[in-house]
């Protein structure tokens, strides 16, 4: 385990403000400097957290959706600014022939819905998924308002990976042949194989329980409430077993870490390219009008022009991510975290099984471990 003092009085510091299991790993160009682990998987049954213990991340899916985008677009087979009809003919449907991919991927394309009454067997249907979402109406233009497209952002985007591959593999096949398997990031899935489930970490909300209002409005949309992230209903098998592509990936923190260190490193790792270093680069700019308050975030968003959360001072920037104006990352609901800094070759991904809604000033139970992790790389 690669780890020292600072790490583990950081894991401790975590425990002490309620985490229960947690992993964290870092890579520094192409080393580990970081893999390091503590607490328990499953409460019920007393199952320690190991090095292979997986965890689910829910929207720190959303980056490795972005990704793929990228790399498409690297092949010159997507581009941002086109519609998303260009590729998928029948999403230009009822109002939606403007939409770009650049307008989902910033959250501002105005169809953050999904289907209705969607429950956990509902989502194993893609088709029927992405037949829905090629009919629906948009709740405003393209670009003029942000509403965070919680779901929809994966099923819309995976589709348009879909039709743009040459083998129209589904997205889950082409991130896993594509990007993590090459990489070396054997333990990031989308689709999660049933020899696996034991690896999985029991999702909890801990010893106290949020009270979480119920959703109205646009936030109903896009959530409907039998996907809805929950401790409980989450740890359901069904929930990894469907391709939810963007809240449904499990990984270990040194899987993620090895994902996201292809991008810390300006796209190429282990001597191979896969996307060029001013197009990352390009990503790390806010989008337009980044600081406009989100209607079912709740808060603004200090969102990229790729989809990815940025760095630099916060606010705006979540306090994790340090202060580099370079960084690519996102959060996932719950607490999870990965990052790539492109400034300093630094990547890091924190996982853990204790959700959370919020906390705070001073008893952020990640803020530690994170200024930890830059101290070990010579960063802080």
């Amino acid at each position: 385990m690669r780890s020292d003092d600072r790490i583990e009085a950081a894991l401790a510091r975590a425990v002490e403000l309620g985490e229960v299991g947690v992993q964290v790993a870092a890579y520094l160009g192409d080393e580990l400097i970081v893999d390091a682990w503590t607490g328990v998987a499953d409460p019920q049954s007393g199952r320690t957290v190991d090095g292979d213990t997986l965890f689910p991340v829910f929207s720190v899916s959303k980056a490795l959706v972005a990704t793929a985008i990228q790399l498409q677009c690297e092949r010159g087979l997507v581009d941002m600014d086109r519609p998303i009809a260009t590729y998928w003919p029948e999403y230009g449907r009822r109002g939606k022939q403007d939409i770009t991919v650049g307008h989902v991927l910033t959250h501002r394309a105005g169809v953050p819905h999904m289907p209705p009454g969607l429950d956990a067997d509902g989502l194993a249907d893609q088709d029927a998924i992405t037949t829905w979402l090629a009919d629906v109406e948009p709740l405003h233009p393209p670009g003029e308002r942000s509403m965070y497209h919680s779901i929809s952002f994966g099923h819309i985007l995976g589709e348009v990976i879909r039709r743009t591959d040459p083998s129209h593999r589904p997205y889950d096949r082409f991130l896993r042949e594509e990007l993590c398997l090459p990489i070396g990031a054997d333990d990031v899935w989308d689709v999660l194989p049933a020899e696996h489930e034991h690896r999985v970490a029991r999702l909890t909300w801990g010893p106290n329980p949020p009270k979480r209002a119920p959703m109205t409005g646009v936030s109903l949309l896009s959530m409907p409430p039998e996907i809805r992230p929950d401790a409980d209903r989450w740890n359901d098998p069904r929930f990894r077993s469907s391709s939810i592509p963007a809240a449904g990936a499990v990984m270990s923190a040194r899987a993620g870490a090895r994902f996201f260190s292809m991008l810390a490193n300006r796209g190429e790792i282990a001597g191979r390219r896969y996307i060029a270093a001013d197009r990352l680069l390009a990503l790390t700019s806010p989008r337009p009008n980044a600081n406009e308050f989100d209607e079912i975030y709740q808060g603004p968003t200090w969102i990229g022009t790729g989809g990815y959360w940025l760095g630099g001072e916060s606010p705006p920037a979540d306090p994790l991510l340090g202060r580099s104006t370079q960084v690519l990352a996102h959060a996932g609901l719950g607490g999870s975290m990965g990052w790539a800094d492109l400034a300093t070759g630094l990547a890091v991904v924190i996982t853990h099984n204790r959700m959370f809604l919020g906390t705070p000033p001073g008893a952020e139970p990640f803020v530690p471990l994170a200024d930890a992790v830059r101290a070990v790389a010579g960063l802080a």
